[in-house]
């Protein structure tokens, strides 16, 4: 397989390769910590995207 072929594979299967790879280490902690410490460490990941998300938005809005 050139590595044209390659890149151009991944581009036009971008979503569903970040979707395995979020499924297969989503499953790795629940077979490592369990369903409860795996529900509070991607509570705890999501509110920390969104903390960082809403910061980004107001670092752009002062800087316009």
């Amino acid at each position: 397989m050139d590595k044209d072929k390659l890149i151009n594979f991944i581009i036009n299967r971008q979503g569903k390769i970040i979707g395995a790879i979020i499924g297969f280490i989503t499953g790795l902690f629940l077979l490592t910590l369990g369903f409860f410490k795996t529900l509070i460490l991607l509570a705890c990941s999501m509110a920390g995207y969104y903390i960082g998300k809403k910061l980004i938005i107001k670092k752009t809005l002062l800087s316009i």
